[in-house]
């Protein structure tokens, strides 16, 4: 996406390789300061991860609904409530979202998606 913002999105699988320091970390701590992170998320990693400088994102109604309507057009493929609750703020902000989920990229959303390994 050209002109996306400097803002990311972090994926819980990207929360978890900074946790553990597996591949694809440094990538993510340089994008880290200032980044979202949704509360699903949040939850879905460590609580200690909150300590490096992400914001969890409330999860509203506004929120729930892009969540919701992300449902129907990713059938079929192998996202989860979590999945949908990190790439609803990137659709809603123009972010771009971190992850270790590479097929993000296949999607077919218009999402800058940026898979750290």
């Amino acid at each position: 996406m050209a002109g996306a913002p400097a803002v990311t999105v972090i994926d819980a699988s990207a929360v978890l390789a900074l946790v553990f320091e597996k591949p694809g970390c440094a990538v993510i701590l340089a994008s880290c300061r200032g980044a979202l992170l949704s509360a699903v998320n949040l939850d879905e990693g460590l609580h200690k991860v909150a300590r490096r400088g992400l914001d969890p994102v409330a999860i509203d109604a506004g929120q729930a609904r892009v969540c919701a309507a992300l449902h129907p057009r990713l059938h079929g493929t192998d996202t989860s409530v979590a999945d949908r609750a990190c790439l609803s703020p990137a659709l809603a902000t123009g972010c771009a979202v971190l992850t270790g989920d590479t097929d993000w990229v296949r999607l077919g959303l218009d999402i800058d998606v940026r898979p750290i390994r």
